[in-house]
């Protein structure tokens, strides 16, 4: 599962791809690695990983990871081939879920595409570059379904209704995610597509330093604009985050991080923050030679987490041991939540919680 940094030139996407890939100057305990130039494959930030390795000091700690492509800055007539854009919107296409990056900072040393600073207009001109792809995408499709529909076939006619309704919205200028289409015609006739704009998106408005804490008049624009399609907005100071990457000592960067009235990097609530995009969470195994998080699609079955471990596991899946974060951490150790009766028994319906410390029982 990944997520594609998108936006215009200039508006710090690879600054903040390079942010977050210098995220093991943050912790020891996330390191990074890099699997292609533009890709690279980003630890989780998870206070209870480390809460569990203090009570476990187990041989060796693994955060969930989520994976990261930088996409090259796209243009005005990207979806006509403009600026190398076929290629963009490929990548674009290839992806989960989608973090734009907008500029929402003032600084006559950075040189703007288009000649301005005004996150909205930006944000509607990567907009209607990924809305022209979907409706071509949206009118080859009609075009098959319609001449099913003429024989009288009903699905087909179903169908041709819902991609009718697709095509006048994004003609109209709405993003797919945006337009009114019940669940059950979603998941039938518009996931199929893969379209661009129906993917989930985060707005990254990146803001300066003095706004590094707060927002400015910029982001709260930008909230606004976007009320109606369900997406989550977060503010970071690129450059800022860039800078602290750079400092030596996880003090010296805590220090930084204060005097700025922020508790965290905003990189690391990026990157929970495209996380949960991805509709993931996590569950734990612990014990003395690893604490591990993995990730699951929420909404997971006890069979299927097991399975992200090895697919032996889920074929000869009996049951899972499940001992809740909270109690983990109340009791400290395995040994005190089985003597409090708090470990529990879960079938193959148990939905896993995200923070479930389990254990699996199975036989292949």
């Amino acid at each position: 599962m990944k997520a594609g940094i998108v936006g215009l030139p200039n508006v710090g996407k690879s600054t903040l791809f390079n942010c977050l890939s210098n995220a093991k100057a943050q912790s020891a305990n996330f390191p990074f690695c890099t699997i292609e130039p533009n890709i690279g494959v980003v630890n989780v930030p998870d206070t209870r990983l480390e809460k569990l390795e203090s009570l476990v000091e187990p041989e060796k700690v693994i955060p969930a990871t989520v994976e990261i492509v930088d996409i090259a800055g796209l243009v005005k007539g990207a979806s006509k081939g403009e600026g190398l854009g076929n290629q963009f919107l490929g990548n674009i296409r290839e992806t989960d879920a989608i973090l734009h990056v907008l500029r929402c900072f003032d600084n006559d040393n950075i040189v703007h595409v288009d000649g301005s600073v005004n996150p909205i207009r930006d944000k509607e001109t990567i907009d209607m570059e990924l809305q022209l792809k979907d409706l071509e995408s949206v009118e080859k499709k009609l075009d098959k379904v319609k001449r099913a529909a003429k024989t009288g076939n009903k699905d087909a006619q179903k169908e041709a209704s819902v991609l009718t309704s697709l095509k006048e919205g994004l003609e109209a200028g709405n993003s797919v995610r945006a337009i009114s289409i019940s669940e059950e015609d979603r998941t039938e006739f518009v996931k199929p597509l893969q379209l661009i704009t129906d993917k989930p998106v985060m707005y990254v408005c990146n803001v300066d330093e003095e706004a590094a804490a707060t927002g400015n008049a910029y982001v709260e624009k930008v909230k606004a604009a976007v009320a109606n399609e369900n997406a989550e907005v977060i503010f970071l100071a690129v450059g800022t985050e860039a800078d602290i990457t750079e400092l030596e000592t996880y003090e010296e960067r805590q220090l930084f991080l204060e005097d700025l009235g922020l508790s965290e990097p905003g990189s690391a609530k990026l990157i929970r923050g495209a996380y949960r995009l991805l509709d993931l969470e996590t569950y734990f195994t612990a014990g003395p030679k690893e604490v591990r998080a993995w990730t699951i699609p929420v909404g997971a079955t006890a069979p299927q987490a097991a399975g992200v471990i090895h697919t032996d596991f889920e074929k000869g899946f009996i049951r899972a041991e499940v001992i809740s974060f909270e109690d983990y951490l109340k009791f400290e150790s395995e040994t005190k939540v089985k003597e409090a009766g708090k470990m529990r028994i879960e079938g193959k319906e148990y939905i896993v919680k995200d923070g479930d410390v389990m254990h699996f029982r199975f036989n292949v």
